[in-house]
């Protein structure tokens, strides 16, 4: 049978085989009797060939190998049942022609002594900041609330969405038109319990950005109470059921990912959909919104409602629609800035150098 080149390196209570085969398939590695089977196929000095190999341990050794493949090489690890340092690895003193040492990982006793005590030292000294760091008696009472107010938000926009559909399977298009007198109780309660996040961001319970969540927060509230909530006319507009749903779908994601996140609990598939779904959702909101401010503009020209008129303490005339002109602006860079924002995010959470440390 054909033997790859095996290089070895050992630590008190480690030691480290690098099999030099690439384009590994089919690996068969295990331990029996405190010896070392290997049987894979791949690229080594013979070519593309079935390669393997048998170590007897000079000492005993746990049975359960870890095997971490790359395409140029296969390492595996192998625990030591005892701490201590191996004259040699196998059992035969006559080194196998096929194993040479990892000159790249390779240390002698005395310096493997000293990187073990720097470790050791390491530990202690995290130890010792970290019962230095008073311990915050409010804690478990934190995490309570922020458990309890994102389950209450995802609960509340979970009754929205499944609402919504149910009445868009069961009426159609003219689920559209009663949207908000249907949606809006739910969703008034639901957007004024948001404004807890600004004071969460301000007094530290959590670490999001303050911009951000104002932007979103005052976006939302703004279209909701100030446009919806003050001309009748808007309330029976289509572009009301696009909005609800938009923001509906994107918090079903957010609020139980930011629950689960407080007890340390990470679903991968739930952080996936956490950062991919406002992707397309995120836009179609901001068009949505910036719709119904269109839609809006004639009725305050014909109601003057919001605008300020001469005389006035300031003796200056402000149109209402001409500030609903200046938010559109500001409605786009927001749209913009909180995009940039969440795009970071998702590279941090899902980007490759998040997966190549796991």
């Amino acid at each position: 049978s054909l033997r790859p080149h095996v290089h070895w390196a050992q630590r008190h209570r480690e030691l480290f085989l690098r099999v030099d085969l690439s384009d590994v398939r089919n690996p068969d590695i295990t331990i029996t009797d405190n010896v070392l089977h290997f049987r894979a196929q791949g690229h080594g000095a013979k070519g593309d060939n079935i390669y393997e190999f048998e170590i007897e341990f000079l000492e005993p050794v746990e049975p359960k190998p870890v095997c971490r493949m790359t395409q140029r090489q296969l390492n595996i690890t192998v625990q030591k049942k005892e701490s201590n340092w191996w004259e040699r690895l196998t059992k035969q003193e006559k080194r196998p022609l096929f194993l040479a040492p990892d000159f790249d990982r390779w240390l002698d006793e005395s310096d493997a002594e000293m990187e073990l005590k720097e470790k050791e030292e390491e530990k202690i000294n995290k130890m010792k900041i970290e019962s230095r760091v008073p311990k915050d008696p409010f804690k478990h009472l934190k995490k309570g609330y922020l458990i309890m107010y994102n389950l209450v938000q995802f609960l509340g926009f979970s009754w929205i969405f499944v609402n919504m559909t149910v009445r868009l399977f069961i009426l159609g298009k003219d689920s559209f038109y009663d949207t908000f007198h249907t949606i809006s109780d739910m969703m008034y309660f639901c957007q004024t319990l948001a404004l807890m996040e600004i004071m969460n961001s301000l007094i530290g319970l959590v670490r999001s950005p303050l911009i951000s969540s104002v932007l979103q927060l005052f976006g939302r509230n703004f279209v909701l109470f100030v446009i919806l909530g003050s001309l009748e006319e808007m309330q029976s507009k289509p572009v009301v059921f696009f909005i609800f749903y938009f923001w509906s779908i994107i918090e079903l994601f957010r609020y139980p990912y930011y629950m689960l996140s407080c007890i340390g609990i990470e679903w991968k598939p739930l952080t996936w959909l956490r950062y991919t779904v406002w992707i397309p959702l995120y836009p179609l909101g901001g068009l949505a919104e910036a719709v119904c401010i269109v839609q809006s503009i004639p009725i305050f020209s014909e109601t003057g409602k919001f605008s300020l008129g001469l005389p006035n303490p300031l003796n200056v005339t402000i149109q209402f629609p001409f500030v609903l002109q200046i938010y559109l602006i500001a409605l786009f860079l927001g749209v913009f800035v909180n995009f940039r924002h969440l795009y970071k995010q998702r590279k941090q959470h899902l980007g490759p150098k998040k997966r190549k440390m796991k």
